[in-house]
């Protein structure tokens, strides 16, 4: 059973460092139904969760079934230096208020997936506010600043004379107590973060305490297939984002890398999306199946089955959404000034190239002219085959 245990809670994995650890863990719970600790650390510098969140809390889901009471890390203090991991200049910093109202809706959102009942939701603050100067020095003492350049993006930062801040130094440290105080057993991470985990293994070890097993996890790519997933890149799907957004985006993976966002974020076992590849449906239908289960989990089966009915009903049949957003203008408007009104582009640099592509339509025309303006009426906008606005100009 143990051996079970372990291989589900390592299946996507891409390290386990102290293996032993985990496997005392689980002995204890298996033999004495005694619960272990396993901590990830969340900095609220945004207000959503998107998929990319959700490779880790799938793991921290698994963990649950066999005796794991999460501690749900919520880094109030930290996100207020902005962890410098993968950065290449300081990150920019949060005010309190940014930060607690970020924490909220992170609070609101991971309890889809993972069990409120074994789950702590513990803030950084609360500790770290009490550290004080000579406790921060104390932990400075601990890690050398050669050790420090050790980390990849701040060597490269470095070497390339790109400015650090002290203040990201304290980062991996701070981040390290966090596992001293709570006395983690396992604590989870992207693989970007191992440096800082293993920081958290150090200052235990320094601290006289039972060194903490360290998991690192994949970093889930976004829609591009390329960068991992972010919103600052634009190339993520929300966890709160409605439906039929969510469903549009996940079909509009590529084939090779749907099969990665199965083994990262599907429900299923190993042997059904093994089972899937040899026998399973074309890659369109195994797509929608991924499609379908994501956003019942988030929004329920009834959703998820009105997503996909939508979209069958837009993009097979080439209908217009049943709902899509209304905006009023003088006459003339510019397509410029209205499609950037209407949140259909970002800017009108992207206007241009859409067209260009032979991606807007106004009622079901190609738009071929950057410069053309609307007169008095109502126009159905839309730009390739996810985006519309209603356009009523008088």
């Amino acid at each position: 059973m143990i051996q079970e245990a372990l291989a589900e809670i390592k299946r996507g994995s891409l390290e386990l460092i102290g293996e032993d650890k985990a496997v005392k863990c689980l002995t204890k719970w298996f033999d004495k139904g005694e619960n272990w600790f396993v901590k990830a650390g969340f900095d609220p510098t945004a207000p959503d969760l998107h998929f990319g969140h959700v490779v880790l809390l799938n793991k921290l889901a698994a963990m649950q079934k066999y005796g794991a009471i999460v501690q749900f890390l919520i880094g109030d203090f930290t996100a207020t230096i902005g962890d410098p991991t993968g950065k290449n200049q300081l990150r920019k910093t949060l005010s309190r208020d940014e930060v607690l109202a970020n924490a909220q809706t992170y609070k609101e959102q991971v309890f889809k997936i993972l069990d409120q009942g074994k789950t702590k939701v513990v803030f950084n603050g609360d500790w770290l506010n009490d550290l004080g100067a000579s406790g921060i020095l104390a932990l400075a003492r601990e890690m050398s600043v050669a050790r420090m350049l050790e980390r990849d993006d701040f060597e490269k930062r470095y070497k390339s004379q790109t400015p650090i801040a002290i203040s990201e130094f304290l980062y991996p440290l701070l981040q390290g107590y966090d596992s001293v105080y709570l006395n983690s057993d396992l604590e989870l991470g992207g693989a970007d973060q191992k440096f800082n985990l293993l920081v958290g293994r150090q200052l235990q070890k320094t601290f006289g305490k039972s060194e903490q097993a360290v998991m690192t996890i994949p970093l889930l790519e976004g829609l591009d297939g390329v960068q991992k997933m972010s919103k600052s890149v634009g190339n993520y799907v929300g966890v709160s984002e409605e439906p039929n957004t969510q469903y549009a985006k996940i079909l509009s993976v590529s084939d090779e890398q749907m099969w990665r966002w199965y083994e990262l974020l599907s429900a299923k076992s190993m042997t059904e999306i093994e089972r899937l590849k040899i026998d399973g449906d074309s890659p369109k239908a195994i797509k929608e199946a991924l499609a379908i289960e994501l956003i019942a989990r988030y929004h329920g089966e009834a959703a998820a089955q009105n997503a996909k009915e939508e979209f069958d009903r837009v993009h097979k049949l080439g209908e217009i959404p049943s709902r899509i957003d209304s905006f009023s203008f003088a006459a003339p408007i510019w397509i410029g000034k209205a499609f950037m009104e209407a949140k259909l582009v970002v800017s009108t640099s992207e206007l241009n190239r859409m067209i260009q592509s032979k991606s807007v339509k106004i009622n079901g025309e190609l738009v071929a002219d950057f410069k053309s303006a609307l007169g008095s009426g109502e126009y159905i906008a839309q730009i390739g085959k996810r985006k519309f606005a209603k356009i009523k100009v008088d």
